[in-house]
């Protein structure tokens, strides 16, 4: 399937954002942690939340996860704790992303986990039992989601658990997004400096409430720059958000989105602001760097972006594929360092059909979208956002794109 974009001359509506993918996939852990029969509201609508609402009800032994990283690193450690005998695999992509980190993590806190193919990486064969736990040390450098995994169950854990995070710590938004969380649901998590001490407790049963994506609110900065004209409405955001990616609102700023604080979300208006040139490092917010990339593009503002180092473990290289799509576009995009990339301004001759590849990964698709603005696209596999948000080409309609389905 592919998609050809006809964008709107101004951009003008009210928005519904889906639940966060990040607070509902931990929200459905802590659920199932507590042995609660209380609702939890607003749970995400999209391919890596099903996957985990699915593993966490099945009576089923073998659980295949697809593409949902989350749903892989949060369940691993789960089942490592649940009495019986698991097998956890995925898709193509998948099988290619490393998970020792956390499967040597868990082993050595009492686990038993075991690689069915290729050493390193899904699908494991877990054998579940109760865990002993103790202090570890892990390298905070590769992915915020195997501290999460292990913070959820570290209060299962006959000791607790001790986790003396070494090197250059990333995403530490979404650690303590995890740590929040817990305290939620009755856990205490001490975090000092870099090390996160949790005891044994219980977890206790809570009514919970998603709050709505602000990864997913993004784009619509995104579309809004673009097109240069506009104002949209953006439903249940909040302010004083427990979610990292909210930084987003003070560097749209910069770039020329003015955000208004409402009761009901956030109202987003054009400022006028355009920089010479753009820095800043995404090591807390890595899911944000692809929109940023490609909308300093688009705009004609050199950047200089770092803390890129976990994107090379997503869904796909996305630092590889940032590179090889914005050459078809016409711009010459470069990893400086790794974990660095550049743009100075430097400009080639663009495709003279420009299909942009999303590699399994919804966050291309979405990001790629808004330059319909500046070029005429075609986006190949644009289904791909139905990992986190599903309705994302629905609401694209609704503010007066015209998207036709091409062969």
């Amino acid at each position: 399937m592919k998609y050809t974009l006809t964008p709107p001359l101004k951009i003008k509506g009210n928005i519904k954002l889906p639940s966060s993918k990040s607070i509902s996939n931990r929200a459905l852990i802590l659920h199932a942690l507590s042995y609660s029969d209380l609702e939890i509201a607003n749970v995400s609508d999209c391919d890596d939340t099903h996957v985990m609402i699915k593993a966490l009800g099945s009576d089923d032994t073998v659980f295949d996860i697809g593409a949902a990283g989350t749903a892989m690193r949060f369940l691993t450690a789960f089942l490592s704790k649940i009495i019986g005998e698991w097998t956890i695999t995925g898709s193509e992509r998948m099988k290619q992303r490393p998970i020792k980190l956390l499967v040597d993590a868990l082993n050595a806190l009492g686990a038993k986990i075991e690689y069915v193919d290729k050493e390193g990486y899904p699908p494991l064969r877990i054998y579940g039992s109760a865990l002993e736990g103790g202090e570890i040390a892990l390298d905070g450098g590769v992915s915020s989601q195997y501290i999460s995994a292990l913070m959820m169950i570290a209060p299962t854990m006959k000791k607790g658990l001790t986790i003396t995070l070494t090197g250059t710590v990333i995403s530490i938004p979404y650690i303590q997004l995890t740590a929040s969380m817990m305290e939620e649901f009755g856990v205490k998590v001490q975090w000092h400096k870099n090390t996160i001490s949790i005891a044994p407790q219980t977890y206790k049963p809570v009514a919970y409430t998603v709050e709505s994506d602000w990864s997913a609110a993004s784009y619509w900065y995104q579309l809004l720059l673009l097109c240069g004209k506009g104002e949209v409405f953006l439903e249940g955001l909040r302010k004083n958000s427990v979610q990292g990616d909210a930084k987003i609102a003070s560097l749209f700023q910069q770039l020329g989105v003015k955000t208004r604080y409402k009761k009901e979300g956030i109202l987003l208006t054009l400022n006028g602001n355009t920089p010479k040139k753009l820095l800043y490092n995404f090591v807390n917010q890595p899911d944000m760097a692809q929109t940023f990339v490609v909308t300093c593009c688009m705009l004609q503002v050199p950047f200089r972006f770092s803390g890129l180092q976990s994107l090379k473990i997503k869904e796909t290289d996305r630092i590889a594929a940032l590179i090889n799509e914005l050459k078809k576009v016409g711009y010459v995009v470069c990893e400086t360092k790794p974990g660095v990339m550049e743009w100075n301004g430097e400009r080639c001759k663009p495709a003279k059909k420009i299909e942009i590849d999303t590699y399994d990964d919804h966050r291309m698709a979405m990001a790629f979208a808004p330059i319909a603005f500046n070029h005429k696209i075609t986006i190949n596999n644009p289904q791909v956002v139905s990992k986190s948000y599903p309705n994302f080409w629905e609401d694209l309609k609704k503010v007066g794109f015209g998207i036709k389905e091409v062969s």
